[in-house]
């Protein structure tokens, strides 16, 4: 065998080891990852799925990586194309709404359950868990500033709030898609996103 295709087929099995991670941790949290676990569906020894990582807690961090990939790519890479501002911020909801209602993850949004898990537990996940929301609160803050720079937004609008308001929505979504099946939960989050980004000078009357 071939060092090239060695490396390859390592890469391989890693990338297989996540994405059965990220099946699983979605729906029971990144505690319910186990090593004995994967290796039993995965058709591979203990030693062989820790030999990617090396332990639990760096398994946990590879697929919140993972996690972070596919939620780039659902929601944030959708947006680049839109000018800065106000309509980039409208498909970045949009999409963000879209990726839950579609259920990319099928429990849910994997982030808000990673929170909800580790927000009281120290130590290198929750870390993790708490930069991702914090990289994806600034990028939300840095489009809603553009947008009332640009007077898309009324005068004093504070960017901040924005973030706030519509983390609010889009974890309400979360919270009714998951608990309770809402089917109507994803026209009212559009309907609350649409009140909150009405453009300056407009008036839902």
């Amino acid at each position: 065998m071939s060092p090239r295709r060695s490396v390859a087929e390592a890469l391989g099995t890693r990338a297989a080891i996540l994405d059965r991670s990220v099946a699983i941790a979605s729906m029971e949290g990144l505690e319910g990852l186990t090593i004995g676990r994967l290796a039993t569906e995965l058709g591979m020894s203990k030693s062989g799925v820790l030999g990617h990582f090396g332990s639990k807690e760096a398994l946990q961090l590879a697929v919140l990586e993972r996690a972070g990939e596919i939620f780039r790519a659902e929601v944030w890479e959708p947006a680049l194309p839109a000018a800065p501002g106000l309509a980039r911020l409208r498909v970045l909801c949009e999409a963000w709404i879209s990726y839950l209602e579609r259920q990319v993850f099928p429990g849910g949004c994997f982030f808000v359950a990673a929170a909800h898990e580790f927000d009281g537990r120290p130590g290198a996940v929750r870390d993790a868990v708490e930069s991702r929301f914090e990289a994806w609160r600034g990028r939300l803050g840095k489009e809603a500033g553009r947008a009332v720079d640009a007077g898309e937004l009324p005068a004093g609008t504070d960017p901040e709030q924005v973030v706030f308001e519509l983390l609010g929505v889009v974890m309400a979504l979360n919270h009714a898609i998951q608990l309770h099946g809402d089917e109507r939960a994803a026209t009212r989050a559009r309907r609350a996103v649409e009140s909150r980004l009405m453009p300056a000078g407009w008036s839902s009357a």
